[in-house]
């Protein structure tokens, strides 16, 4: 009964923020209307939920990037961050039509993982979006499954900072497995916690980030290590 009440509070306030964001101009606001949202869901839901290190977020323009265990993830990540960010997200998800629209309203950029030529495109074109000055948000781990542990960490959102001059921002997210674990619907009132970790130089944040995650989340390495 628990997941069923909070997959029709999702749909109901998914349906309520964009039916706003589909009249509400300017992509900020739209994520400020998407992060209430957000938090609103958690809230409704009576999930606990907290963010610390709010302050190690860097005055300027950077690439933030956080673990990725769960369907769940994105929806955290836009509670918890201020709405500066815009969010790179896998091109499957263009075939979701209402997940689509909700994310383009957002300013949402979507890459190719699969095709290579595709996927270059796809990469010159964030490339093109961080040069404005855009903070983006990456889960370098492209996807998870059922295995626990930090997966080898794809290098686009460390190419985008580093040609853009950008520092990038290790966040690990606390608690989304076991609240929406991988391959079902089962939704479980656990703690969420988004934790910021460290702002690091974008020429060596690759490894060192999936190591802080791993770190801070208690989880090993994937076997992929780099």
């Amino acid at each position: 009964m628990y997941a069923l009440y909070c997959i029709v509070l999702f749909t109901v306030l998914v349906a309520t923020t964009l039916i706003i964001n589909l009249f509400v101009p300017g992509r900020r606001r739209r994520r400020h209307v998407a992060g209430a949202f957000s938090r609103g869901f958690l809230y409704g839901s009576r999930i606990p939920f907290t963010v610390q290190g709010r302050e190690r977020l860097p005055p300027v323009p950077c690439v933030v990037v956080a673990n990725h265990a769960s369907y769940i993830d994105g929806i955290i990540a836009i509670a918890a961050l201020p709405p500066d960010f815009a969010f790179v997200i896998k091109k499957e998800m263009v075939r979701v039509p209402l997940a689509s629209l909700f994310l383009r309203r957002l300013g949402s950029e979507f890459v190719e993982r699969f095709n290579r030529h595709q996927g270059a495109s796809d990469a010159r074109r964030v490339l093109r979006v961080a040069a404005t000055g855009q903070s983006l948000v990456f889960f370098p781990e492209g996807t998870f499954d059922e295995r626990r542990g930090i997966r080898k960490f794809m290098g686009g959102a460390f190419a985008t900072a580093q040609r853009s001059n950008m520092p990038v921002v290790a966040v690990a997210i606390h608690g989304s497995r076991e609240l929406l674990p991988p391959g079902g619907l089962m939704i479980y009132r656990r703690p969420i916690r988004v934790e910021i970790l460290a702002v690091l130089d974008a020429k060596d944040a690759r490894q060192q980030s999936r190591v802080l995650i791993a770190q801070a989340i208690g989880e090993p390495l994937a076997s992929d290590e780099l």
